[in-house]
């Protein structure tokens, strides 16, 4: 990483026991693991990591893109889930993303029918939260819901500010102030939250 002067490396592990031993000892920004690494896989690295350290962004990779692996990244709190193919400056990127507090794994996710349905799923078996709105009170503005409506479709930031017609910066203040207003940690949260107040829909969605 020595050609990119913002991104230090302040550790390195060979499993994950060492790597949790580390991230205690250095609380670093961001933690870049395989899916597969020895000891606690990544997993369940990430999911240790986000209840010791829930400020730290955890960026998976994985040789396959399997659903069933999204799934897992998803539902422990991995901030990114990448191919290994990716190409080292994306991955520059995306750490960099993430390290400012965005959920790249969610950009894709909604795209794929399969695991939308079963966090759609997992979230309806949890018990309502006692914060829980009146059903006829929505905290979100007119456009804060075609927001939402839109990474319900997949839609990236990019994809979001052509659609309604608003400059990315807006759409990132926008997504900041949803994720504020319902108390929840990423988009796939937020979608899920709306989907289930009835506030938007998703269509399509396989039983």
């Amino acid at each position: 990483m020595a050609a990119e002067p913002d991104i230090e490396v302040v550790g390195e592990a060979a499993d994950g026991d060492r790597a949790l031993k580390l991230a205690r000892e250095l609380a670093p920004d961001v933690v870049l693991s395989d899916v597969n690494i020895p000891g606690p896989d990544g997993v369940e690295l990430t999911r240790a990591l986000k209840g010791m350290l829930p400020k730290t962004a955890v960026v998976l990779m994985t040789a396959y893109d399997e659903e069933e692996q999204l799934f897992d990244a998803i539902r422990v709190g991995a901030s990114a889930y990448f191919l290994k193919d990716l190409g080292p400056q994306e991955l520059m990127d995306g750490i960099r993303r993430v390290s400012r507090g965005e959920y790249l794994i969610n950009e894709n996710v909604l795209s794929k029918p399969m695991v939308a349905s079963r966090i759609l799923r997992q979230f309806d078996d949890l018990p309502e939260s006692n914060t829980d709105l009146e059903p006829l009170f929505i905290p979100l503005s007119n456009r804060e819901i075609e927001v939402l409506e839109q990474i319900a479709k997949g839609n990236s930031n990019k994809e979001i500010a052509r659609v309604l017609k608003i400059s990315d910066q807006t759409v990132k203040n926008h997504i900041t102030s949803i994720l504020r207003k319902l108390d929840v940690n990423d988009r796939t949260q937020a979608v899920v939250y709306a989907i289930r107040r009835g506030w938007i829909k998703m269509e399509e969605l396989p039983e």
